[in-house]
């Protein structure tokens, strides 16, 4: 078997495990627009540092002698999201590491993937890595972006938010029970 250039978008997952090949490279955060799209504001995905990526395919033979198709994802990344408590941008280091394993349709992936640790997927001929990397690093985002000290004094403190006093608002309940006794306001 011939060795033979690769393309991450239309890799041939089969054919690059079986010759244990390698893809490394840099994309820019704006040409990934889902990732590009969490972007704070004051700091566009056009302004972040390259994201660096790495495939490996590999094939394994466990003791029960069916032949495993599988791929390392190796992912690093540095993202300008907005923290939730000052609104300012903050700097997210993502880094990931992960395997995969294909298997030749959907029924099968589905099936391993419920007893799997690791994420199984379908063979595809023209199967898109960037798609895949992109995936995983919207995964690796926090939930609630944030700053360990924010830059900026934050503009309220608990003490300082107004209250509304329970006595000045009618409970809507209160309401419900007199229409539910027929005692309700004429209309």
């Amino acid at each position: 078997m011939r060795d033979h250039p690769f393309n991450p978008r239309k890799l041939d997952v089969e054919a690059f495990a079986a010759q244990a090949a390698s893809l490394e490279g840099d994309w820019s955060a704006h040409s990934l627009s889902r990732l590009a799209d969490a972007a704070a504001p004051e700091v566009p995905a056009a302004d972040w540092p390259m994201i660096h990526w790495t495939l490996t395919g590999e094939k394994r033979e466990p003791r029960r002698g069916v032949v495993e198709t599988w791929l390392y994802l190796q992912a690093t990344a540095t993202a300008a999201l907005t923290c939730q408590r000052c609104l300012q941008p903050v700097q997210v280091q993502l880094s990931l590491a992960r395997w995969f394993q294909f298997v030749r349709d959907e029924d099968e992936a589905a099936a391993l993937d419920v007893e799997s640790e690791d994420d199984v997927l379908a063979l595809s001929r023209s199967f898109d890595a960037i798609e895949l990397i992109e995936d995983e690093l919207l995964l690796s985002l926090p939930l609630v972006p944030r700053h360990e000290v924010c830059p900026v004094p934050l503009t309220h403190s608990v003490e300082e938010l107004p209250h509304a006093d329970d006595d000045e608002r009618p409970n809507p309940f209160a309401a419900l029970a007199a229409l539910k006794k027929g005692s309700g306001p004429a209309q």
